[in-house]
C-alpha cells in the first residue's frame, strides 16, 4: 500500500470539475499501471486513464555564516512525481467536497433571491466592510499613539 497525497489547489479543482482529473502526489518508483491499481484500491473508483509528470527539485541557495568565514552552499529541494489520473463517467473523489457544497449553497442562495426579487449579496460585500472597519479602527489606533485627539 502506498500513500497517494491529493494536490489541493486551484488549478486542480478546476480540472476535477472539467475534465473528471485529480491531481496525486505519488511515490517516485510507481508506473502508470501501479498508480491506476492503487487508485482504484484505495478509492474505490474505475479509472479510464493516467498521466505522469516527473518534476525535478528546485535548487536554493544556502548561506553559512560563522565568525569570519561564510560559505554559498546549494540545497536542493525533492523531486516530485504527480500523476493526473483521469476517472470513468460516473466516479468522483470527494478532495473538494467542502469547496462543492459552497457552490451548491451560493447557488441555491442565489435562486432564493431570484424568486424574492432582490439582488443576493454575495460574501464578496461582506469581506470588504469587515476590511475597511478594520483600516478605520488602525486608522483610530494610529491617531491614538502619535497623541492626537
Amino acid at each position: 500500500m502506498h500513500v497517494l497525497k491529493p494536490r489541493l489547489s486551484e488549478k486542480s479543482y478546476s480540472t476535477s470539475q472539467a475534465t473528471n482529473t485529480f491531481a496525486l502526489d505519488v511515490p517516485s518508483e510507481l508506473n502508470k499501471h501501479e498508480i491506476a491499481a492503487e487508485v482504484e484500491k484505495q478509492f474505490e473508483v474505475k479509472v479510464a486513464a493516467v498521466r505522469i509528470v516527473n518534476r525535478k527539485g528546485k535548487t536554493k541557495r544556502v548561506m553559512n555564516t560563522t565568525g569570519k568565514r561564510y560559505a554559498n552552499r546549494h540545497g536542493v529541494q525533492s523531486d516530485i512525481k504527480k500523476a493526473y489520473v483521469t476517472l470513468a463517467a460516473g466516479s468522483h473523489l470527494p478532495f473538494f467536497e467542502a469547496e462543492e457544497a459552497d457552490a451548491k449553497d451560493a447557488a441555491k442562495a442565489e435562486e432564493k433571491a431570484k424568486a424574492a426579487g432582490k439582488k443576493a449579496t454575495p460574501a464578496v460585500v461582506k469581506t470588504t466592510a469587515k476590511a475597511e472597519n478594520k483600516t478605520a479602527h488602525r486608522g483610530l489606533l494610529r491617531s491614538r499613539k502619535s497623541g492626537d485627539k
